[in-house]
């Protein structure tokens, strides 16, 4: 596999994303974007990205804090993500510039490109379908779904008119981030905007469950590698049928 960072700008921030595809497919292919979790583009959605590109995908990891940041705590990581769950223009526009920079390789059919993302990064493709960019379709690994944090509300941004792409959601039933509320409330706001949706939620599963190096039961985080293995293969699914 060829793999490049691939730098790109957004106001005053240079943002590293990392490229990854199969240089012996000289033809132009579908591309999914990856939106990192609350720590930064880490080594986890570097993997993604190479998973991705073994299904003969070009995958972009996107950065979202700029610099290729990496937070080395929780502490860091929630200075980081905080304003942009907070500030949901500023955090569109950084995932949108991501997609606009992926549409411009010369590997891609601009045509055919989709967007995956794990906890924050799950928030973070939802609100790039919310944008109205031309995708395909977002999937959304048990993302952050309602729009407070802690004392801190949301400012949120308006639905596009129009939103062409279809989004599938993958969700634990017991991870303790998301709500009754925030499930039903995503589900109605979607539903009134006539997005091609759907929603699977898996029993028995907390947060983060396809992250091996996360075990916090306490919190409500721990891998399952069934439930993992059962979601990818989900989002192959939905892929093969939105770029069909």
């Amino acid at each position: 596999m060829h793999q490049e960072n691939l730098k790109y700008q957004v106001e005053e921030k240079v943002m590293d994303g990392f490229l990854v595809y199969d240089p012996s497919n000289t033809q132009r292919r579908p591309a999914v974007i990856i939106a990192h979790a609350w720590r930064g583009q880490d080594d986890f959605a570097r993997e993604k990205a190479h998973e991705l590109a073994q299904l003969g995908y070009v995958a972009f990891a996107a950065d979202l804090y700029g610099d290729g940041k990496e937070a080395s705590s929780d502490e860091e990581a929630a200075q980081l993500m905080r304003p942009l769950f907070i500030n949901r223009k500023r955090l569109r526009q950084r995932i949108v510039a991501a997609y606009k920079t992926l549409k411009e390789c010369p590997q891609v059919d601009s045509r055919k490109i989709g967007a995956i993302g794990f906890c924050f990064g799950g928030l973070t493709v939802i609100e790039l379908l919310r944008s109205g960019v031309d995708i395909r379709g977002a999937v959304s690994f048990h993302g952050v779904l309602g729009d407070t944090m802690g004392e801190s509300k949301a400012h949120l941004e308006p639905l596009a008119k129009s939103i062409p792409g279809a989004l599938l959601i993958l969700h634990g039933h017991d991870d303790p981030l998301v709500s009754a509320e925030d499930i039903a409330k995503i589900q109605t706001e979607l539903t009134e905007a006539k997005v091609d949706w759907q929603m699977n939620i898996y029993g028995h599963t907390a947060h983060a469950f396809t992250n091996p190096l996360v075990n916090d039961a306490n919190n409500g985080m721990v891998y399952n590698s069934k439930v993992s293995q059962r979601a990818w293969w989900s989002m192959r699914h939905f892929f093969e049928e939105v770029f069909n």
